[in-house]
């Protein structure tokens, strides 16, 4: 197998430095270029794949950069909305072929732990079978965005598998909220964000049936948790031209 070159852009952040030690230590990976904030980009050091961890504001921009320059990516970076979802797929359809000849790919990830993915999967599986959800994510207070992308994509994934089995909505009899204490409603899903001081990632999800509660919930207690992803994801982003939502695409649990 060819050796890949990797950048990785954001590497001064906890996330981002978290991966250049898994880079470096991952077997058939080069590490070639590590950017904080403020670097110039230019060519990558002539990366193969950029694996992007920044903040909403700046990662738009540095994705365009790479695909305009045939770099496949890997973002972890959220905050990836629709609009911005479908820039880029226009970008990538005027993007040059990748070093190897081959559509670029990107993957957006909203979260890379193999746990995390699971419970997305297995919430979207149980979604048919309950009258009543919701998803509570809980981070640490540096945290720059409400929800996370992990709970937006856990919401939108269960509302799509209610619509499919042609689920009422979820029962509110709610009228009065001045101050929002029911939370975002993502998708027809109640979403409510705790940001707190020692936590990391984590998020349950909640359903609820006359007489029963089932709850999956999912605990990061280190950023380490998510490299076994990201370097799955480095490995396989250049098998997949185009745009991909979801690490569990590639791992066949979509």
């Amino acid at each position: 197998m060819a050796e890949i070159k990797v950048a990785v852009i954001g590497a001064s952040g906890r996330m981002g430095s978290e991966a250049v030690r898994a880079v470096e230590a991952a077997e058939g990976l080069r590490l070639v270029g590590a950017y904080g904030s403020g670097d110039e980009l230019g060519d990558l050091a002539g990366a193969d794949v950029a694996v992007e961890l920044t903040v909403p504001a700046a990662s738009p921009g540095n994705v365009a950069h790479c695909v305009e320059r045939g770099i496949h990516v890997v973002v972890g970076t959220t905050g990836w909305d629709e609009p911005r979802i479908a820039a880029l797929r226009g970008q990538l359809d005027a993007a040059p072929p990748s070093s190897s000849g081959t559509g670029v790919g990107v993957l957006i990830a909203p979260n890379f732990a193999i746990g995390a993915l699971l419970m997305m999967s297995f919430a979207a599986k149980a979604a048919p079978y309950f009258e009543s959800v919701e998803v509570i994510e809980l981070h640490h207070p540096n945290k720059v965005d409400a929800p996370s992308g992990t709970a937006a994509r856990t919401a939108g994934l269960i509302g799509a598998a209610r619509d499919h089995a042609g689920l009422p909505p979820v029962p509110d009899a709610t009228t009065h909220d001045p101050d929002g204490a029911r939370g975002a409603q993502l998708g027809g899903i109640r979403v409510h964000s705790v940001r707190l001081r020692g936590l990391v990632a984590h998020q349950e999800v909640l359903f609820g049936n006359a007489g029963e509660q089932l709850t999956i919930r999912h605990d990061s207690f280190e950023r380490a948790s998510f490299m076994p992803g990201v370097i799955a994801a480095v490995r396989a982003v250049a098998d997949h031209p185009g745009l991909t939502v979801g690490l569990e695409k590639y791992l066949g649990l979509d």
